[in-house]
């Protein structure tokens, strides 16, 4: 009976060994990816310069600009990134303004933060932009971005050729200047920026009427810089509205780069000559102050600025009688105005000719790229190109130095 028992029990420890293995009891769910792995799974490898997110796939732990602005010579403005949208703040919007102003930039195809006002949330990146300053031009076109110009304040002074072909054909509209600006036909083109400049002067600004029609429109304060490099740096400021943050800091670099290579040039000369600026227009002469950007100009260039140890940013109101008194010596005299020739000078005031720089021939203007409807480039190109204009501050003040550069914005009066 043993013995049947024992071959029984093997019989059944065989058949046991033959049958399929059940699987061991596990969750049926599927394991969570950790959120950061997740996100870098979905997260784009350069800003979205030319989409919005796609419906559905809006994903709040994702950086939808893993390409960012870094702020080095501008103090007037500052970005702030979140996940999906940025906090752009003017900090002073216009001369003696109490408080900045903030735009609040959002990805399309995601949420806005809540907290902000209509006017201050722009969908990005901006599709369609009307400018109102010929200095925002530059940037436009260095960026790629001159497709999505769909509207100025007027053409008259322009000087890319790009631009003015487009306004000639018609493809640009015009919608005038100040708080006379034309809202109906600004509120027909709906673009979805505007780009304008604010003076503090209700009939000189065209941002309050603006945006109490509705129209998404921001302030640009490039023109309040003091120094070269600060103002070429709003060409960032421009670049967050488009996502092109990457493209704005490549050119922005070589920009610094060229900069300092022309100052160091000119860094070890011994002899520094005296130059003055500006002239007198109905009884003022407005010289530019002693921090001013034109001012650092001179110094970088290795000249002795005669109101350098002023020091504010802006233009001095002088008579003419002060600005004599301090520079009738001076070697140079530069930036002279709507003067082209030595004549029209004296033709306007017979007391330049009391000048030692007008004696010696040593007055040099920034006019030498004149539009056809008589837009100065200066105001332009040389916005985002404050390398060139240096190395022709050097070629007039130390021409030994720069042999080979020919003039860009710089020519002498005759």
């Amino acid at each position: 009976m043993l013995l049947k028992t024992l071959i029984l029990t093997l019989l059944i420890a065989l058949l046991a060994a033959c049958l399929p293995q059940a699987a061991p009891m596990v969750d049926s769910a599927p394991a969570e990816i950790p959120a950061a792995e997740a996100a870098s799974a979905i997260s784009p490898e350069h800003n979205l310069a030319d989409s919005c997110v796609a419906e559905g796939e809006f994903n709040a732990s994702v950086d939808y600009f893993p390409e960012k602005a870094t702020l080095t010579h501008t103090d007037g403005f500052s970005v702030e990134y979140f996940n999906n949208y940025k906090v752009v703040t003017v900090k002073t919007p216009y001369p003696g303004a109490a408080e900045s102003i903030q735009y609040v930039l959002v990805q399309c195809g995601t949420p806005a933060p809540e907290g902000f006002l209509d006017e201050q949330i722009i969908n990005i990146p901006v599709q369609t932009v009307v400018i109102m300053s010929t200095s925002y031009l530059p940037f436009l076109d260095e960026l790629g971005l001159l497709d999505r110009l769909v509207g100025l304040d007027d053409a008259t002074y322009v000087s890319n050729p790009t631009v003015l072909k487009m306004a000639e054909e018609g493809k640009l509209a015009m919608i005038g200047y100040g708080s006379g600006v034309n809202v109906e036909q600004a509120l027909e083109l709906s673009p979805e920026l505007i780009l304008t400049y604010g003076s503090g002067a209700p009939d000189y600004d065209a941002h309050p009427v603006l945006i109490e029609a509705g129209l998404k429109t921001v302030v640009n304060a490039e023109w309040l810089e003091t120094t070269p490099l600060g103002r070429t740096e709003w060409g960032k400021f421009l670049a967050v509205f488009f996502n092109k943050e990457a493209d704005a800091q490549a050119l922005f670099t070589r920009t610094v780069e060229r900069y300092y290579e022309y100052a160091a040039v000119v860094a070890g000369a011994t002899e520094r000559p005296t130059v003055f600026t500006a002239s007198d227009y109905q009884g003022i002469w407005s010289m530019p102050g002693g921090n001013s950007f034109a001012a650092a100009f001179f110094k970088d260039a290795g000249a002795d600025y005669l109101w350098a140890d002023d020091t504010s940013t802006g233009s001095l109101p002088l008579a003419f009688e002060a600005v004599f008194e301090k520079a009738q010596g001076a070697e140079y005299w530069v930036n002279v105005g709507y003067f082209f020739t030595s004549d029209d000078l004296l033709a306007a005031d017979a007391r330049y000719a009391d000048f030692n720089a007008y004696q010696s021939g040593n007055i040099w203007n920034n006019d030498a790229r004149i539009s056809p409807n008589g837009g100065n480039d200066y105001y332009e190109s040389a916005v985002a190109h404050p390398e060139l204009v240096l190395a022709d501050l050097i070629k007039i003040f130390h021409p030994e130095l720069l042999p080979d550069h020919e003039l860009v914005y710089y020519r002498r009066l005759k």
